[in-house]
């Protein structure tokens, strides 16, 4: 359960602010003239504050919630911009396109790659596959995993599969986060990428039904902050 203690405004009320910031194409100063034309008065700097401080949490909540995933993957990551630098948004969905993980890195590279693999097996069990593109970093962070499962005696290994077209897949999600990005004015800093960017990716799971509930998109959003 997510602490709001402290908080100056009602929990619901920023619980509201939180999913349709991340959910729909509505800037801070939108949002701030939404919310006044129904008598709440907040800051569109506190809105940010309230974005970044209550996504991550509830994408742990999320992950912890989520219905089952099939075991072949599709792995890929897309760009995103932080003062002006590119970042790299590391992605993953399954088969069936339910959203697995994602983690954003300032860095491109094998040690990454095996970060984000070592998070996304954390988060849900071994998969039998891994499609990947052309990456040879990404290539090299599941042999890199292959080998921890060997030195621990674990006779599991994950096949990798190399194909731009099956991969394709998990490019043609990207757009979904990639369209609530374009909305926005840019991050000023790694930190608020990461929190919202996890706040979207919870928006898009909750879309794709991944939660199981037949509520409305912000019930299943609130009910993640319990």
């Amino acid at each position: 359960m997510i602490s709001f203690k402290g908080a100056q405004f009602p929990k619901d009320v920023i619980l509201h602010a939180v999913y349709f910031y991340l959910r729909y194409g509505v800037s801070y100063r939108d949002l701030e003239e939404i919310l006044a034309e129904r008598g709440v008065v907040v800051d569109h700097a506190t809105l940010n504050r309230w974005v970044v401080k209550y996504s991550s949490l509830v994408a742990l909540a999320a992950q912890r919630r989520k219905k089952p995933t099939a075991v072949s993957w599709r792995m890929d990551e897309t760009y995103v911009k932080v003062r002006g630098v590119w970042t790299y948004l590391y992605r993953a969905v399954d088969r069936d396109v339910q959203t697995l993980d994602f983690m954003l890195s300032e860095q491109r590279d094998t040690a990454a790659a095996k970060q984000f693999f070592a998070q996304a097996l954390s988060n849900n069990g071994i998969p039998q596959r891994i499609v990947i593109d052309k990456s040879r970093s990404n290539a090299a962070g599941i042999k890199a995993i292959n080998k921890i499962f060997k030195r621990l005696g674990t006779y599991v290994k994950i096949t990798t599969v190399q194909s731009k077209y099956l991969n394709n897949m998990v490019e043609q999600d990207h757009r979904f986060i990639k369209r609530r990005i374009r909305m926005m004015l840019g991050f000023k800093s790694f930190h608020s990428a990461a929190a919202t960017l996890d706040g979207i990716e919870v928006a898009q799971m909750i879309r794709k039904g991944q939660l199981g509930s037949m509520e409305s998109g912000f019930r299943q959003f609130a009910d993640l902050a319990g």
